[in-house]
């Protein structure tokens, strides 16, 4: 993190299973400054509270207390052997909230955790909400019939996964395909810390295989926008080549949301361009 000061703290949350049962698991989270709370929540994956939030966390903090947790399955959280859904992360961040009196706190998400923001938003009061390059927002990609096959062909996505996080350089290589081409050594060097448990790999696929499914993918809350109330924020990256920026331009459409299209940005505007990135959700909030 830079200079601001940022604590590291542990919570035990409570939650579903995957199976219909009752669980609980270990999680980090990062906190910083005072005010008013805000709650930022990453995405699934080559991803963690440091990953997408190390630039925003101190910006934010000037003003407000930032909450950033490391959701299960990543980073510095807990493990636990469950089924890994979107239903199972809803549980994770509702436990979470209520744990820190937080309910109503706003929400800033990004790709899945942009989704677990939405998808709470849609169910409970929330002061604000900030959608980055979401998921849940458009019923398929044209990627999605590679990659369920891939997770069907026994050992291929435990093989992939081991490639990308295998050195720097095949880190720098994957995020190149993500991001403008231009991935910073510190992103490089965060995402590869986040990657080194293969248990993180045994996590994504897990979600992967939920919703990931033949037909198209698993959630898409296109058909509850008009349910959302809370004052919502889409920022998308015009390049991001896994979830379009025209599902956020028809789900401002949709909703009279307020739009940001970041130009020359792929799938992670927080690290692309932390300067506007930051300003631009600064200044909504």
């Amino acid at each position: 993190m830079e200079s601001t000061s940022v604590a590291s703290r542990r919570v035990r949350v409570e939650t579903t299973d995957g199976r219909g049962g009752r669980d609980e698991t270990d999680m980090r989270y990062l906190v910083s400054g005072t005010g008013p709370p805000v709650v930022l929540l990453h995405g699934i994956g080559l991803d963690s509270a440091t990953v997408s939030w190390r630039h925003l966390i101190p910006e934010l903090a000037a003003e407000r207390t930032v909450y950033a947790p490391d959701l299960p399955g990543h980073a510095e959280s807990g493990r636990p052997s469950v089924r890994y859904t979107t239903g199972y992360f809803r549980s994770v961040l509702e436990s979470f909230l209520e744990k820190l009196g937080l309910e109503t706190a706003p929400l800033v998400g990004i790709s899945m955790g942009g989704c677990l923001a939405l998808g709470h938003a849609l169910d409970n009061p929330v002061e604000r909400l900030v959608l980055v390059d979401s998921y849940g927002l458009g019923t398929d990609a044209p990627w999605r019939p590679a990659a369920t096959a891939m997770l069907g062909v026994p050992g291929a996505y435990s093989g992939w996964w081991a490639t990308i996080g295998s050195n720097r350089a095949t880190v720098r290589s994957h995020l190149e395909t993500l991001t403008d081409g231009s991935p910073t050594d510190s992103h490089v060097e965060d995402v590869y810390r986040a990657v080194q448990d293969a248990a993180v790999g045994r996590t994504v696929s897990s979600w992967q295989r939920s919703e990931f499914r033949y037909g198209g993918l698993e959630t898409c809350y296109l058909d509850r926008l008009d349910e959302l109330t809370a004052e919502t924020l889409l920022v998308h990256g015009t390049e991001d080549p896994l979830l379009p920026a025209s599902w956020s331009e028809r789900a401002a459409e949709r909703t009279g949301a307020s739009l940001e299209l970041m130009e020359n940005c792929g799938h992670w505007p927080s690290r692309e361009a932390p300067e506007r990135f930051n300003e631009t959700v600064r200044a909504f909030l």
